[in-house]
């Protein structure tokens, strides 16, 4: 059972994808946030399949470990179950998600879960590191950062992509996504979000990458991100890709 008082946006994604890890308040949350924006479960199953398909390009690259960034609830098609023979360790600030997140992974032995500020690679647990991401910093592995540079200023996004590239190894690959202007016509939904929440123009998303060269594909909407088939027909609410450390 999880224990919550507050709504969370990992657990409310959770209830989007039709997961079993969520709290009745959350599912109010969910319902009220529908009533200002509309069903959100079909663009969070797209962002969900980004995931999938950005995960599964980077193991054909050859990333056989994971380090994700504000990673919410570990199931429905998560890291570590799109890479099933990868090692991930999946970071979150918020402690009622880490507790969650702790639960559903305990007794593997290639996922661990555990406190990571995405805008500081320093407060990552160093052992945990060392057991999930070996190599970290001396070979390739893959970086997801979905979900956190929305609520991040441009100065902030653009310091903390650099510091990743100096951190991880030339190779390495990161899988991330941007907030479009999407909310922008739903002023109820927009003032949801909060403060800190930022919507951001492709070329912009572009231009906060830095050193990250993204592959050919560029930065577009998660729907039209390498799809197997036909782009599904939703919302352009998120704009994403993979980019590669070059050097």
């Amino acid at each position: 059972m999880v224990e919550a008082e507050q709504p969370s946006t990992a657990r409310m994604i959770d209830y989007w994808l039709g997961g079993e890890h969520h709290a009745a308040v959350d599912v109010a949350a969910a319902t009220a946030f529908e009533g200002a924006y509309g069903p959100c479960a079909p663009v969070f199953r797209e962002l969900r399949a980004f995931l999938g398909r950005a995960v599964r390009s980077m193991v054909a690259d050859g990333m056989d470990s994971f380090l994700v960034f504000g990673a919410g609830v570990p199931t429905r098609g998560n890291v570590h179950e799109v890479a099933a023979e990868a090692s991930v360790l999946y970071t979150d600030v918020d402690p009622v998600t880490i507790r969650l997140g702790q639960r559903i992974l305990a007794g593997s032995d290639r996922a661990g879960y555990g406190f990571g500020d995405a805008t500081d690679i320093g407060t990552v647990d160093p052992a945990q590191l060392h057991r999930f991401v070996p190599g970290w910093g001396r070979r390739p592995v893959g970086v997801v950062f979905l979900g956190v540079a929305a609520f991040l200023d441009d100065e902030t996004v653009a310091r903390t992509l650099d510091e990743v590239y100096a951190a991880a190894a030339p190779g390495s690959r990161l899988a991330v996504d941007f907030d479009g202007t999407d909310l922008a016509a739903y002023p109820q939904a927009l003032a949801m979000m909060g403060p800190a929440y930022r919507m951001r123009e492709p070329a912009v998303m572009r231009s906060l990458l830095g050193r990250w060269v993204p592959t050919g594909e560029g930065i577009v909407p998660v729907a039209r991100w390498r799809p197997e088939g036909e782009p599904v027909a939703v919302p352009d609410a998120f704009h994403g890709g993979v980019a590669v450390r070059a050097d």
